[in-house]
């Protein structure tokens, strides 16, 4: 019927937390809906209030509802489809290979480049 997808950019994560970044990108996806729900199912532990829409939170929700689990399926594919972007302008990372998960790989790519960037503007 409808759905939205929203983010938390780094500065906000930083800022708030990963956690409040979270809930903050759920707040954010609801309040972009076409067609406002009468429920919110939530996955996880902990959510805040979104103005007068009644919510219930479920650990592992996405394996008691389909509507939780197809929201999953929808944000990590859209999350693939940005790092896939992201790659195409930033390829040194490797987002096409870990998705934003920390791999070895990806982390020995950011140190080299930490390291190329203290190197050429003489940092010590």
């Amino acid at each position: 019927m409808a759905w939205s997808v929203a983010y938390c950019m780094q500065t906000e994560i930083d800022e708030i937390n990963i956690l409040n970044a979270s809930i903050l990108a759920m707040h954010k996806a609801v309040s972009n809906l076409k067609i406002k729900p009468e429920f919110l199912l939530i996955d996880g532990n902990r959510f805040k209030p979104y103005k007068n829409i009644a919510h219930k939170c479920f650990i592992k929700g996405d394996g008691i509802y389909a509507s939780i689990a197809a929201a999953s399926v929808l944000a990590k594919t859209h999350r693939d489809e940005y790092m896939l972007n992201l790659h195409h302008h930033f390829p040194q990372y490797k987002w096409n290979k870990n998705k934003a998960y920390a791999t070895a790989e990806h982390i020995q790519a950011i140190k080299l480049l930490v390291i190329a960037y203290i190197t050429a503007n003489h940092f010590t």
